[in-house]
């Protein structure tokens, strides 16, 4: 598999989530700081502590426009932290002031004031330090790499030297900032009721060849390309699940690491005689028209990235691509959402 997201997979546990394929989305990361901006151009900007600290994580959130408001949220680590404990107000610290309790948001956030979060950008530019008191240990906020982060953040919404910029503040108008673009739409297609089963050797053997051909340069299907003999039963099983009276999808498994196995998904004919299209070879899931990726960047699940492919009838868009961020040991599951793709998706009429 050389997809770039088996590529993001094997790099996420060392530094950060690369962009898994759709070149829509703009990704980058510096030291303790990463940045993600969606195809409608929102950007999010993810802090960290020190990656040997592991306290806690700033996210600062911001549409594309012209006077966009900034929201800066704040986690803390909860990986070894004792849920029983009562959880003490969180304060925001810059160079030893305190700048004042932070409010409560849900799942555990926290959200800044407007001053709050001015105050805490213009001290991650700098060497100022950036601490949060309140947690069951202090949250220092790195700020290597945080310049250049946002620097990045208003180069992709157009913002560097303008009054609103976070990095390079300037006077250009600020009707030059570069506007929100409108979510793609997508109408789901009709799913027809019906069972998936196993492809004959018969049909294997006509429609395997086809299935390889499909693959793009980038993707690869080894466990199909390469059939392995010491293999989990059901492993090299080639399935076929009905969409509607035309359609049918192909699941085959492709490849299978330490924690994570990417499943190949291909729209075919019924007839199974026209060629197949190919549409990724990472994924863990198909149901009700949705073909689902979950893939952790490391064994404890402290980071993870996802995606999604919609029926529309004729073939499976995407729909959804993100990941959580760095794998920092902050929480199970992931530290945020930070969506690199993002589409309205329309009930099936």
């Amino acid at each position: 598999m050389k997809s770039s997201i088996k590529a993001a997979l094997l790099c996420m546990a060392s530094l950060s989530f690369p962009a898994l394929a759709e070149p829509n989305g703009i990704s980058f990361d510096h030291k303790d700081w990463e940045v993600v901006c969606d195809n409608t151009l929102t950007c999010r900007a993810a802090g960290y502590s020190a990656e040997e600290e592991a306290s806690g994580s700033v996210l600062i959130t911001r549409k594309a426009g012209p006077n966009t408001p900034v929201t800066v949220d704040v986690v803390l680590a909860e990986m070894d932290a004792d849920e029983t404990a009562p959880q003490a107000p969180l304060t925001l610290w810059i160079d030893g002031n305190s700048l004042g309790d932070i409010a409560t948001e849900d799942n555990d956030t926290w959200r800044l004031t407007d001053e709050q979060a001015s105050r805490l950008i213009e001290a991650v530019k700098g060497s100022s330090k950036v601490e949060f008191k309140g947690g069951a240990k202090p949250f220092v906020l790195s700020d290597d790499g945080a310049y250049a982060v946002l620097l990045k953040m208003d180069d992709v919404q157009r913002r560097i030297g303008t009054p609103g910029a976070l990095s390079k503040k300037g006077d250009k108008a600020e009707d030059s900032v570069a506007a929100a673009i409108a979510a793609p739409v997508i109408q789901a297609g009709s799913v027809a009721e019906g069972e998936d089963r196993p492809l004959t050797k018969a049909e294997i053997a006509t429609l395997k060849p086809r299935l390889l051909a499909a693959l793009s340069a980038s993707n690869e299907c080894e466990r199909l390309s390469a059939p392995q003999e010491e293999v989990i039963d059901g492993d090299n099983d080639i399935t076929l699940t009905p969409l509607d009276s035309k359609h049918a999808v192909i699941s085959a498994l492709c490849w299978r690491g330490a924690y994570n196995e990417g499943y190949g998904f291909w729209v075919v004919d019924n007839a199974l005689k026209g060629e197949p299209k190919f549409i990724t070879n990472s994924a863990t899931d198909y149901s009700d028209g949705v073909i689902s990726l979950g893939q952790r960047g490391r064994g404890i699940g402290d980071c993870w990235a996802s995606a999604e492919w919609v029926w529309d009838g004729e073939t499976f868009r995407k729909s959804s691509e993100s990941t959580t961020g760095m794998c920092r040991y902050i929480r199970t599951g992931g530290t945020w959402d930070l969506p690199e793709f993002v589409a309205e998706v329309k009930d099936a009429k």
